[in-house]
């Protein structure tokens, strides 16, 4: 496995997680969930291509049977948050029939594939395994469609490459050759038991404790996924709730935008912002005028937090399988930037007689990437090991 490509990513509301691993060495990528028509009418021309970071200048055309229309040529990530016709994720958004999906994929991939191959101008690139994840709501149902539509050749075109000759464009043709879907929260859980190099069990307690029952609340953008374990497998009757935490986001923004006449790019940036902790909860209006948003943002996130747990006792109340769960356990960044609101609140529910002890895992808001990484390489150590047998029998 160690001379195969791999290839996970976690189709986030609020950001695309991505880790890759070429013969063995492992990148790591994240992407705001963003784009944004591209007008050359409206491009401004930087006085130098040093001036150019490439990640934040992301312009792509994409050349593939999953995508609608395929002559539009759009901004991703970075660059996308900073336009004004930026479009972000809608609420309840359905990941495998929309084309946002497989732009920021495959533009990401290929971003993975131009940084491999930096003196190419025409890069092939291969993936033996890519594994993505769904919502638990949408993961029944769509998986499949999500399967074929991905599968097979894309070519990606990057315009506006800094560094590169007019008319500084890039083509990464990208082969996919299999893909495994996984549940978000599920896939957080091998995250938090699997090693990722010998997919061996690295947390034995927590496999012990799955025998009485563990609820994991996948808290991202748009949706919580609750999963509850039993006997160190997914349950599958807990399902995804339609809440998370850019309803948040965008009441903070629009708040500060009304009051402190401070407009923010993108939900990524505010949270970014809020990532950095509160030190950092200001904004810059005007030149030498600095605002404190707390004011802002803590009742939101406070607010955010009593309905997480209102989620979460509503689950362990009506789901039989994991009735006795010894184990409650947060994960997403959304979990990760609310934690303090979070562990408040469920003070209080423990004064009320109510009690949730979370907890909260190291890098929670990486485990469902990490899982999906394993998740490929399982799949693919199974198929090789299913090939081996057929070539011993034959």
């Amino acid at each position: 496995m160690e001379k195969q490509n791999f290839l996970a990513v976690d189709i986030g509301n609020s950001w695309y997680k991505a880790l890759a691993s070429d013969n063995g060495i492992l990148s790591e990528y994240q992407l705001p969930n963003a784009i944004a028509l591209f007008d050359e009418e409206f491009y401004e021309k930087p006085y130098d291509d040093d001036d150019i970071v490439l990640e934040e200048n992301l312009i792509v055309e994409v050349k593939s049977p999953a995508v609608i229309d395929k002559r539009e040529i759009f901004y991703i990530g970075k660059g996308a948050a900073r336009q004004r016709d930026v479009s972000l994720t809608a609420f309840n958004n359905q990941k495998a029939d929309e084309d946002r999906t497989y732009l920021l994929l495959f533009g990401m991939a290929a971003y993975h594939a131009l940084l491999q191959s930096p003196e190419e101008s025409e890069i092939h690139y291969s993936i033996d395994q890519l594994a993505v994840s769904l919502p638990t709501t949408q993961y029944k149902e769509r998986k499949s469609r999500l399967k074929d539509k991905l599968a097979g050749t894309h070519t990606v075109i990057f315009h506006k490459v800094p560094g590169v000759q007019e008319p500084k464009e890039l083509v990464v043709k990208l082969e996919i050759k299999d893909i495994i879907v996984g549940a978000e929260g599920a896939c957080a859980y091998l995250g938090l038991t699997r090693d990722q190099e010998t997919l061996e069990v690295k947390n034995e307690e927590l496999v012990k404790e799955s025998i009485k029952g563990i609820i994991i609340g996948d808290l991202g953008g748009d949706s919580v996924d609750f999963v509850g374990i039993k006997n160190n497998r997914p349950v599958a009757s807990v399902e995804g709730e339609s809440f998370g935490i850019n309803q948040f986001l965008d009441n903070i923004i629009q708040r500060v935008s009304k009051k402190e006449m401070f407009r923010f790019d993108s939900r990524a940036e505010l949270e970014e912002k809020l990532a950095a902790g509160q030190s950092e909860w200001y904004v810059e209006p005007f030149a030498g005028v600095r605002k404190d948003i707390s004011k802002y943002i803590i009742p939101q996130l406070k607010s955010m937090a009593i309905k997480y747990l209102e989620h979460f006792d509503r689950v362990r109340s009506s789901t039989t399988e994991i009735k006795g769960a010894v184990r409650y356990i947060a994960v997403g960044g959304a979990a990760k930037l609310a934690r303090k609101q979070i562990q408040e609140a469920a003070v209080r529910w423990n004064e009320r007689g109510r009690p949730i002890e979370l907890m909260f895992p190291q890098d929670m808001e990486k485990l469902n990437v990490q899982g999906l990484m394993i998740l490929a390489k399982m799949n693919q150590l199974k198929k090789v090991q299913g090939n081996h047998v057929i070539s011993t029998k034959g």
